[in-house]
C-alpha cells in the first residue's frame, strides 16, 4: 500500500510546472501557415475553407512538405526497477515469429509489434561504484552520475531533449508520470532523487514526476479554473521578481533571468492549453476526454494505479496534448509490495530482486517481472485499438520498455533489458530480435539507440551522451 500524501494546492502546482519548464523553446521555430486563403477588401476579410490543392507555406512564404494529414509520432518510455530474473528473460526468432521466455510471455499477443533488444548498456553506469543510484538516473542520458552529495548531477535525458525541441507543438511539452512518490531521503549518502527520476530537464534538475492521476488528468485536459489561478500567481511572482532584480549582483541576475524565462514559458503553456489552433489536416481522435476525472486521492491499489497512469498516457496521445511521455512503474530500490500477486508473499520488491538465488524468492521475482511486462502489454493493447485512419495509434508510436539493470541480484548494468514497440510511422520494422551482445562496445551503446529514436521523432543530433553514431540494424 502507498503512504498517504498531502494534496497539492495551487502554489505547489505552480512549482511543479516551474520544475518542468526551466527549458527554452527552439530559437528558430515557425508555425506553418494554413492553406486558408483570405479574400480581402477595405471592409474586412473573408476566410475561405481549407484548400488542399494549395501548397502549404512557412511563415517566410516558402513551400513546405505536405505531411499534415499524417498522425504525429509519439514517444513513451515505461520503466520498471531492479532488473529481471535473468534465466527467464529471452527471445528467439522462429519461422512462426518471436518465441519468448517466461518473463516476456505477456507480450505473446504483440510479438509482431515489438523488437527485443539485447546487449545495450550505458558505459558510465558500469563504471559507477554505486550499484543502484549510480546506475539508474542516467538510464535515458548515459551520463556520469555524480557521487558528490553537494553536486546533484546526471545529464539531460533524451525525452527532455525531445520536449525542448518538439514539445512546443502541444499544450504539454512532455508528460512525466510515476506510481511511487519522489523521495528526498538519502540512501548510502546519495539523494533518492536519483532513484525516483528517469526524466531530467537539465543535468542538475529532474523533471517533476506526477503520481496523482487526478492532477495528471487536469494537466492533460486543461483545468480552466486552475489555469486562471496559476495566471494570477504568475503575475504576482513576476512582479516580485522584477522588483528584486536591481538589488542583485550580476551572477544572481542571470539566475533570476532563467527563472523569469521559466515563468514566460508557463504563460505560453497556459495560452496554448486554452486555445486549440489546429485548422487543417490531421486531427486527434479525441477532442474531449473519454474517461472520467480520477478521484483526488492517491490510489491505494497498485494494479489500478498503474493502469490508470497508463490510461492517461493513452488519453494524452489521443487528444494530442503531448507526444512525449515517461512512466516509472516503480522507483529504484522500490519498496512496493507485490502481495497482490498470487504466490508472492512476505517480501517487498527490492527483497525479491536481491534474492541470493533462493528458488522460492526467484519464483516470486519472476512473477513481478511478468506483471511489469503485462502492464506494458496493456499499453500496447490500448494503443493498438485506436484507429487513426489507415493505421492505429500504435503504428505511429515509438515505445521503450526497459530497466537499468539486467540481473538485479548482481546489479548487472552491462546488459539492459529493453523492448521497443510500435511502428513509428513506418520507420521501424517490429517483430524482430536484435542481439548486440557479441559486438564491440562502441556498437552496444544505449545512447546510439536514443540517437536513432530521436531521429524518428524529427530531432537529429550529431551526438548524444557517449555516442555519435546511430544504432546499427534498427
Amino acid at each position: 500500500m502507498h503512504a498517504t500524501h498531502d494534496h497539492a494546492c495551487t502554489l505547489p502546482t505552480l512549482l511543479l510546472l516551474l520544475a518542468n519548464t526551466m527549458q527554452l523553446p527552439p530559437t528558430h521555430w515557425s508555425e506553418a501557415l494554413s492553406r486558408r486563403v483570405f479574400l480581402r477588401s477595405t471592409a474586412g476579410s473573408l476566410a475561405l475553407p481549407w484548400l488542399a490543392s494549395l501548397p502549404q507555406r512557412s511563415a517566410q512564404g516558402k513551400r513546405i512538405a505536405d505531411t499534415s494529414d499524417k498522425p504525429p509520432r509519439r514517444f513513451a518510455c515505461v520503466y520498471f526497477s531492479n532488473g529481471i530474473e535473468p534465466e527467464h528473460w529471452w527471445a528467439k526468432p522462429t519461422p512462426d515469429g518471436l518465441h519468448f521466455g517466461p518473463c516476456l510471455e505477456p507480450l505473446i499477443p504483440y510479438r509482431d509489434d515489438v523488437c527485443i533488444l539485447e546487449g545495450l548498456y550505458n558505459a558510465q553506469s558500469v563504471a559507477n561504484p554505486s550499484a543502484h543510484l549510480g546506475r539508474m538516473p542516467n538510464l535515458l542520458s548515459g551520463a556520469w552520475v555524480s557521487l558528490d552529495q553537494n553536486d546533484l548531477r546526471v545529464g539531460r535525458s533524451m525525452d527532455q531533449v525531445l520536449a525542448q525541441r518538439v514539445g512546443t507543438r502541444t499544450a504539454l511539452p512532455s508528460l512525466v508520470l510515476g506510481v511511487e512518490p519522489t523521495e528526498l531521503r538519502l540512501e548510502d549518502g546519495l539523494s533518492m532523487l536519483y532513484g525516483s527520476c528517469i526524466s531530467w530537464s537539465s543535468p542538475t534538475r529532474p523533471a517533476t514526476k506526477e503520481i496523482y492521476p487526478a492532477r495528471a488528468f487536469d494537466a492533460i485536459v486543461g483545468n480552466r479554473r486552475q489555469a486562471g489561478l496559476d495566471r494570477t500567481i504568475l503575475d504576482q511572482v513576476l512582479a516580485d521578481a522584477k522588483s528584486l532584480r536591481p538589488q542583485l549582483a550580476a551572477r544572481d541576475r542571470i539566475k533570476l533571468d532563467e527563472y523569469l524565462e521559466s515563468i514566460r514559458d508557463i504563460e505560453r503553456r497556459i495560452d496554448r492549453a486554452a486555445h486549440e489552433e489546429r485548422l487543417e489536416g490531421w486531427r486527434p481522435s479525441l477532442s474531449k476526454p473519454n474517461m472520467a476525472r480520477p478521484a483526488d486521492e492517491l490510489p491505494q491499489n497498485v494494479p489500478d494505479h498503474m493502469r490508470l497512469i497508463l490510461d492517461l498516457i493513452v488519453l494524452a496521445f489521443r487528444m494530442d496534448r503531448t507526444r512525449i511521455a515517461t512512466c516509472m512503474l516503480n522507483n529504484d530500490l522500490s519498496q512496493m509490495n507485490f502481495g497482490f500477486l498470487e504466490g508472492v508473499q512476505g517480501s517487498l520488491h527490492l527483497d525479491l530482486t536481491h534474492n541470493g538465488r533462493d528458488p522460492a524468492r526467484e519464483a516470486m521475482y519472476l512473477k513481478t517481472n511478468q506483471f511489469h511486462v503485462a502492464q506494458f502489454g496493456y499499453l500496447l493493447k490500448r494503443l493498438k485499438e485506436i484507429d487513426e485512419g489507415d493505421q492505429t495509434l500504435l503504428d505511429s508510436a515509438l515505445l521503450l520498455f526497459c530497466s537499468n539493470l539486467f540481473d538485479g541480484d548482481k546489479h548487472q548494468a552491462d546488459r539492459m533489458p529493453m523492448v521497443l514497440a510500435g511502428g513509428s510511422g513506418g520507420s521501424l520494422t517490429p517483430g524482430r530480435m536484435l542481439d548486440y551482445r557479441e559486438r564491440p562496445p562502441e556498437d552496444r551503446r544505449a545512447c546510439s539507440l536514443y540517437l536513432s529514436l530521436m531521429d524518428r521523432m524529427g530531432v537529429t543530433l550529431p551526438q548524444f551522451g557517449d555516442s555519435d553514431r546511430r544504432l546499427a540494424d534498427l
